[in-house]
């Protein structure tokens, strides 16, 4: 999936959404960032719902991440995304039930690979396997992959460069991108999307929300 990876605004901070996600959003719907997501915990059901209801109305690409690991809660996610309206559920780990429903109810679906535990998430694994995991997916019907590059345990750089190498899907790099470094490594591997979250809100790309936004969208077309 070459051409200009784009960013997917993360209105989370440490893997759970931000009490005023809503107010951010309001703040930085003119930025240049189409595609905006946050995870399942811990807004109440109907507060998801009417802050994905606006962000469709503003023209914006919906993602929701799931970052649980059991079959139930993956289920719950791909159910609380397709009520949301959601474009993309990322994160899970793999389940036919899951990525049936997803089938079912044309939700884009993008699980994780690896070994993965902990919030924030740590992932873990070889890169043959999260290869291997990928492809097995992907004849199932997944949509991309969800790659925590920058939470493995191994060669991030690596890894990110060699999965989107080897993987004919898209593929967002997910998780800890917090410098200009990195930035630079997400062009090198070219994925379709990354995420950023924590780092606009530590202020890791420039002083107002908004404008750290427009700043790594303006990097990444450099």
């Amino acid at each position: 999936m070459k051409g200009t990876p784009q960013l997917v605004v993360m209105l989370t901070y440490n893997d759970f959404t931000v009490a005023n996600a809503a107010e951010v959003f309001e703040e930085c719907k003119h930025s240049k960032a189409q595609f905006w997501g946050f995870k399942e915990h811990p807004l109440p059901i109907d507060d998801m719902k009417r802050l994905y209801a606006y962000m469709k109305e503003c023209g914006k690409t919906a993602f929701l991440e799931v970052v649980s690991y059991t079959e139930p809660e993956g289920l719950e996610g791909a159910r609380i995304a397709v009520e949301c309206g959601c474009d993309v559920l990322m994160g899970t780990v793999f389940h036919d039930s899951i990525n049936e429903y997803c089938i079912e109810h044309n939700l884009k679906y993008m699980p994780f690979v690896g070994n993965i535990s902990g919030r924030p998430s740590v992932l873990e694994g070889t890169v043959e396997g999260m290869i291997a995991e990928a492809k097995n997916y992907l004849a199932k019907g997944v949509y991309g992959f969800d790659l925590l590059g920058y939470r493995f345990t191994g060669d991030a750089a690596a890894l990110n460069e060699a999965f989107v190498k080897s993987v004919d899907a898209p593929v967002c790099l997910a998780g800890s991108i917090d410098s200009y470094q990195k930035l630079d490594e997400v062009k090198k591997a070219s994925p379709w999307t990354f995420t950023i979250g924590s780092a606009f809100f530590d202020k890791k790309f420039g002083d107002s929300f908004e404008r750290q936004i427009n700043n790594v969208c303006d990097y990444m077309q450099e």
